[in-house]
Formats: C-alpha cells, structure tokens, sequence
C-alpha cells in the first residue's frame, strides 16, 4: 500500500459509531476541518438521506455518496463518511490518498442501544435488512480499509478521540523509524 499524499483522518463505520461526534471533537484536538460526508449529499440533493432513499433507492444513494467522495479533495481534514461508504471500492481508494482511514469497530449490541431509528434514519441497505444484517455484510469490509481500527465497546467518545490520537502517533513513529 503506498502512502497518502494527504494528512486526513477518514472515520469509517456503522450508522450509530460515532464518526460525526467523533470527528467534530478530533478536529478540534487536531485543529483541522472537518467534513461529513452524509452532510456534502444532502447539499448537493436538497434533501435528507432518508428522502434521497424514499424518493430514488438505497443503490441511488450509494451512487451519489460514491460521487461525493471521488469529487473531494480534503487533504488536511477529519472527514466523517456514511456508514455505506466501503461499498465503493474507488472512492475508498481516494479517500486512502487523502490520510488514514480509522475503523470505529462498536459491539452490535451497543449499535442496537444507539439507533432508535434504523428505518428513517437514512441509512443505505436492501429493503428488509436489519441493523445485525448490516454489521454483518459491513464489518469485514471496514475492516479491509482500516489503516486503523480503535475499539469502541468501552469507551467514552473523548477516550476513543484520544486512541485515535495515540494510535496515529504510532503509525508515524514506525514510518520514521
């Protein structure tokens, strides 16, 4: 894998992880920008996720997300991503140049405590997927892009902010080394 040309910090995950609490708070410890990506869609939509969804598809969604990311050339930021943004070989591999991708890994049974709301939520998947099927068909594929991965089972929202942090100095400790 070679290295990013960038020095972003990519949140990938399940709807419910964290990624836009998460973000908001490491970019203001890293003093960076920082960018959600399921916002950048609705701009450009008009219209919430669940609208895009109810009014075009989940596959639409997908597409547009898909867009969205390889149209971005945010080099120096935190960007949060929809939780459905590992389907896109491509645009994963454009986020991959932009900085490090950072897998929030949460438990399934604390997803089910955090998302009240998985049928309106906008969340991209098959009529008639639950949130289990999800964390099934998705975890392998965070996973895959994961530069890295911060357990999130236990720890409070400034805690995971802080292993991000802790794991990403030790990435470029052993780049340096």
């Amino acid at each position: 894998m070679s290295e990013p040309i960038g020095n972003s910090l990519i949140l990938v995950g399940m709807p419910g992880a964290g990624k836009s609490t998460v973000g908001l708070l490491l970019a203001k410890e890293l003093v960076k920008a920082f960018v959600d990506t399921d916002i950048l869609i609705q701009t450009q939509e008009g219209k919430a996720l669940q609208d895009i969804i109810y009014d075009h598809g989940y596959e639409y969604l997908r597409k547009v997300e898909e867009q969205v990311l390889l149209e971005s050339q945010y080099l120096n930021h935190v960007i949060a991503t929809g939780g459905s943004v590992v389907y896109s070989d491509p645009g994963m591999q454009h986020l991959k140049k932009a900085g490090r991708i950072v897998f929030l890994d949460v438990p399934l049974e604390e997803l089910e405590r955090r998302v009240h709301n998985f049928s309106t939520r906008g969340i991209a998947c098959a009529p008639g997927q639950t949130l289990a099927d999800l964390f099934e068909e998705r975890r392998a594929l965070y996973q895959r892009y994961a530069d890295i991965t911060v357990d999130c089972a236990t720890k409070h929202q400034d805690e995971v902010v802080s292993e991000i942090i802790y794991q990403e100095a030790e990435q470029f400790a052993e780049m340096d080394a």
